[in-house]
């Protein structure tokens, strides 16, 4: 996988994305806290900006944080995997 700069899509440069394929991108959340709803509400911002440039492309979450169950069920009602790292 490689790094994607973030500011393409308008973004902060402090989000970290990756290229797998053409038309999968991953949000890269590296921490120990738990990711929350709140988390959860940017992701989705992310996600939309993202799609909003590129209409075709998935984006996935990749995280080693545990999520909530509330949030997870809110990604995935919104189509947004969320794997491991």
């Amino acid at each position: 996988m490689k790094n994607i700069d973030p500011r393409k899509y308008n973004l902060s440069p402090r989000i970290r994305l990756q290229q797998k394929s053409i038309n999968d991108l991953f949000i890269v959340i590296d921490r120990k806290s738990r990711i929350i709803m709140k988390d959860g509400y940017r992701i989705v911002e992310i996600v939309n900006s993202i799609q909003s440039a590129e209409k075709n492309s998935a984006v996935s979450v990749l995280t080693s944080a545990p999520v909530c169950s509330k949030t997870r069920q809110f990604l995935s009602e919104r189509k947004i995997e969320i794997k491991e790292l």
